[in-house]
């Protein structure tokens, strides 16, 4: 259940989670597919699938919840062919032109017509509240979908005190003073992948993948005008992932040794297996925090 990406926000505040009451209003806001005429729904699930009826996992002071989304898939194309179809079949029967106002109730009609026969696709999010540390973590490759977890959890439990870990220091500044012939980011490695933008709103886009990056073309790159937007890194031996400029962390890959010490002597004991992977995988990514709050000025009380 190791994350495969990271967006952290801190707590403003402490919060004492009592673990019944948490559980019960999560259920209370629990999933349930989408009606022939919902075209998406949200709602939490246990974190354990069919392994607990119980909509929180905890270990030691972390606790572990989960988040699910359904969506109908509707593709622009069609509605639209729908909608011309239909457009098309008045205007040549009632010899007028139909309005916009009409055209936007044709798709409307449309939509709730085609949402019943529609596939529908699902994603789970995965979030570890670590109330005594100070954080929430979230594994999301976007703000919006973590801001949509963190919303909803705030509306499920009524009050939720927590901003978006931002640095102090602009990432893309930092970034790219790295691969400009500043110090290296001690213990972190600069790997073999970044992304150069230029500064402005259409400005040209360069990705390298499998490349050095301390070379002279990089350099070359900066001093134009292009800053890094993103950046893979590596945590010593513990873990690799790419650090975007909005301080979202992709593509988390933890290394085996790590891993490894998670190993319990009994391999068929899934549950202590699970908390020991989870509360592995948490204090690294705390840890992780710290260390990359060291490299960007700290982070921003955001209260």
């Amino acid at each position: 259940m190791w994350f495969k990406n990271l967006i952290a926000y801190r707590l403003t505040k402490p919060v004492d989670f009592d673990s019944e009451q948490l559980n019960q209003q999560l259920q209370d806001h629990l999933f349930t597919p989408c009606s022939k005429q919902q075209a998406s729904t949200y709602g939490w699930v246990p974190p354990l699938g069919s392994h607990s009826d119980l909509f929180l996992h905890q270990a030691n002071d972390l606790i572990l919840i989960c988040a699910k989304r359904e969506d109908k898939i509707l593709p622009a194309s069609v509605i639209k062919d729908f909608v011309q179809d239909k457009v098309t079949e008045i205007e040549e029967s009632q010899f007028r032109k139909v309005t916009r106002k009409e055209r936007e109730q044709i798709k409307e009609d449309t939509i709730q017509a085609l949402l019943p026969k529609a596939f529908s696709r699902s994603q789970k999010t995965f979030a570890c509240l670590a109330p005594q540390q100070g954080w929430l973590l979230v594994d999301a490759a976007s703000h919006k979908k973590a801001e949509e977890l963190t919303s909803f959890l705030r509306q499920s439990i009524g009050s939720l005190p927590v901003v978006p870990l931002m640095p102090n220091d602009a990432p893309n500044t930092i970034m790219t003073s790295w691969l400009n012939g500043n110090a290296l980011p001690t213990p972190f490695i600069i790997s073999d992948e970044c992304e150069l933008r230029e500064p402005t709103e259409d400005g040209s886009i360069i990705r390298c993948k499998r490349q050095d990056l301390l070379n002279d073309e990089i350099c070359t790159l900066i001093n134009n005008g292009k800053q890094v937007s993103k950046l893979a890194l590596q945590l010593e031996a513990e873990l690799a992932f790419v650090l975007a400029d909005d301080f979202t962390l992709k593509r988390l890959k933890f290394a085996d040794e790590l891993i490894e010490q998670a190993s319990i002597d009994d391999p068929d004991d899934k549950a202590v297996q699970f908390d020991a992977d989870f509360i592995l995988m948490t204090n690294t990514l705390l840890a992780l925090i710290e260390k990359l709050g060291e490299q960007f000025g700290g982070f921003s009380k955001g209260e």
